[in-house]
């Protein structure tokens, strides 16, 4: 900027015939006041500010102004099942047991159970006993099939179907089709029974896809779940594509896919399994209140209520931050370049220069301070 306004000075030596240079000296004063980025040095930041705090106002953390930008671009939101769509707050609907009593095999299920932060494995470990509880030993998880662990001396499995066949282990296979969340267990490497557990669809889980839907955004559902309950809950809530019996790997190949069509992906999930995806997306989501810290850690923006309409929140704040940003953009250059062009034709004066300055640094401000006003 000095090197323009010495410009503005020395310049007009060679061009102009009646060269003053006290007039010259003073119009590269002027252009040296407008041109001072002030009021975009202050009230860019201060808007991606003002949006990250109206975000923490409603529950949601951004963990940089960027990631506010970012999530605007997005096309594409790619969700969890189990703690994202659904409430993640599973009961015990039946335990069946085959050649043992059901509180005994019940036993095994919660001393393996109890050694995992999944929810499902939250809801086994604390239904009611009915005898005196066991303790696991050497307890080995398997991400995305289940638990391996020794219970009263013998080698218990429990966990999907996809564990039961990495060891191999003969089961009814129209269990596959149950249309529920269900934990098969194996005692000895041989199959003993079933848990079925049931989860219950949020409340405004359904209202947000078809929000979602609405705005042209395309919705995804990725879950470890079995397939039969997977496409129950997508049908339920009209997602437009839904996939079960993922691994975690397998999840990173859907975003990976959907990210190589050249789509802009979000992806929202709680458990520790899911951190790998959140790690991918363009915009890794986190619903705080049940997740894993391994997945909040790695999330860019993080739901600490778990609600998903959050999401449609996210995105708003993140539009509403982008408009009064380009809009304070708009207003500090539009001003200056008037005011330069009034300048440089001896119309405008230092003072207007400086007040034009200084003015257009404050209204850009309290522009960016509107940011809190706004209701999402």
């Amino acid at each position: 900027l000095f090197g323009l306004a010495l410009l503005v000075l020395i310049l007009p030596l060679f061009f102009v015939q009646d060269y003053s240079f006290k007039e010259w000296f003073y119009r590269s004063l002027f252009f040296l006041v407008i041109s001072c980025p002030c009021a975009l040095v202050v009230s860019i930041p201060l808007g991606y500010f003002g949006g990250i705090g109206l975000a923490s106002r409603n529950g949601i953390l951004f963990k940089g102004g960027n990631f506010l930008d970012a999530i605007t671009a997005v096309d594409t939101i790619v969700m969890d099942k189990t703690g994202t769509l659904t409430a993640g707050v599973f009961e015990v609907t039946e335990v069946f047991a085959v050649h043992r009593d059901p509180t005994e095999l019940l036993s095994y299920a919660k001393a393996v159970e109890a050694h995992s932060t999944h929810p499902i494995a939250k809801a086994i470990a604390s239904y009611h006993p009915g005898r005196p509880a066991l303790q696991a030993e050497k307890t080995q998880e398997i991400a995305g099939h289940g638990l391996l662990a020794t219970v009263n001396g013998k080698r218990t499995l429990a966990g999907n179907s996809k564990l039961l066949d990495k060891f191999n282990i003969s089961y009814p296979a129209e269990l596959r089709q149950v249309a529920y969340s269900i934990v098969l267990l194996a005692i000895e490497d041989q199959y003993a029974g079933y848990i079925t557990v049931a989860d219950r669809i949020k409340p405004d889980a359904k209202e947000v896809i078809q929000t979602m839907r609405a705005q042209g955004l395309y919705t995804v559902m990725l879950s470890g779940d079995k397939t039969a309950v997977v496409n129950e809950v997508a049908k339920e809530l009209g997602l437009d594509k839904a996939y079960g019996d993922l691994l975690p790997e397998d999840k990173v190949n859907h975003v990976q896919q959907l990210i190589d069509q050249g789509r802009r992906v979000a992806f929202a999930g709680d458990g520790v399994n899911d951190a790998p995806v959140v790690a991918l997306a363009q915009v890794g989501i986190a619903m705080g209140g049940l997740g894993a810290d391994a997945t909040i850690e790695t999330a860019d923006v993080v739901i600490q209520n778990d609600e998903p309409h959050k999401i449609l929140s996210a995105i708003k704040i993140g539009k509403i931050t982008r408009s009064i940003v380009w809009q304070n953009v708009i207003l500090a250059m539009g001003i200056k370049i008037i005011v330069l062009v009034l300048g440089a034709g001896g119309v405008a004066t230092l003072w207007e220069a400086v007040i034009a300055d200084v003015g257009v640094a404050l209204l850009a401000i309290l522009n960016a301070i509107r940011i809190q006003q706004k209701k999402v």
